[in-house]
């Protein structure tokens, strides 16, 4: 069933963490939406056309009509709010718990891990440091999200909500940040990440990566359009 209030929406999306939040929302809402591929590695991200919709060159971003957003969290909030779905109860008490933990994910979940991937895997040495810090700081972020769901279902009430998908667009890579053994000292976000992934919403929305072909590949072509800070470096 869609919702008539919608055009025709528009998603930029690449396969990674955020747009995929993005996308478990509109499939979970059964939105109508036109899936628009930003390959990263190629630097679409960069294009002018992009940078129109998203100054900061980063997906996901989403068009509505003449509404665009950018950035995961306000996109999460803009088609909740919209909707009137995936929201908790309307009082004080429960927005305040919604508001606190979609900010705890967006400034510390997606940062923290982020940086852990790109010094773990991609940064020169020496960086045991910066390694040691955002894994710890990765590691000591999601021990919290996992205490908070002791005990409970779903991250805000009762009910699933915008928060749990948040959180399942990064839980689904604890692996790649914390190493094969990441979700041991986690029993709850596993429990948690399990029963959004047996969602056939969650099920479709990771099965988009396959209808495009995305740069693989890290070569130094790629790692211009993903770290364009080295050129600084180079020019030294």
């Amino acid at each position: 069933m869609t919702d008539n209030r919608f055009t025709m929406l528009q998603l930029y999306y690449h396969p990674s963490p955020n747009p995929l939040k993005i996308a478990l929302f509109l499939e979970e809402a059964g939105l109508p939406y036109a899936l628009m591929p930003i390959d990263t590695r190629k630097g679409e991200q960069h294009s002018a056309a992009f940078k129109a919709i998203n100054p900061n060159a980063k997906t996901p971003a989403l068009v509505d009509g003449d509404a665009t957003v950018f950035d995961s969290t306000a996109i999460l909030l803009y088609l909740a709010q919209k909707t009137g779905q995936f929201l908790p109860a309307d009082t004080p008490a429960m927005r305040a718990q919604m508001l606190s933990w979609m900010m705890f994910v967006a400034t510390g979940i997606g940062p923290y891990c982020g940086q852990a991937v790109h010094f773990k895997f991609f940064a020169p040495d020496p960086k045991e440091y910066a390694v040691n810090r955002y894994t710890f700081e990765a590691e000591r972020h999601w021990k919290l999200i996992d205490d908070h769901l002791a005990g409970k279902q779903w991250m805000v009430g009762d009910s699933y909500g915008i928060v749990d998908m948040a959180v399942w667009g990064w839980a689904r890579m604890i692996p790649r940040f914390l190493g094969p053994e990441g979700f041991a000292t986690l029993p709850n976000v596993k429990r948690h990440l399990d029963a959004i992934n047996a969602r056939p919403a969650a099920q479709r929305a990771e099965a988009l990566k396959d209808r495009f072909t995305f740069k693989q590949e890290v070569d130094e072509d790629a790692r211009k359009a993903l770290f364009p800070q080295n050129a600084r470096l180079a020019a030294r």
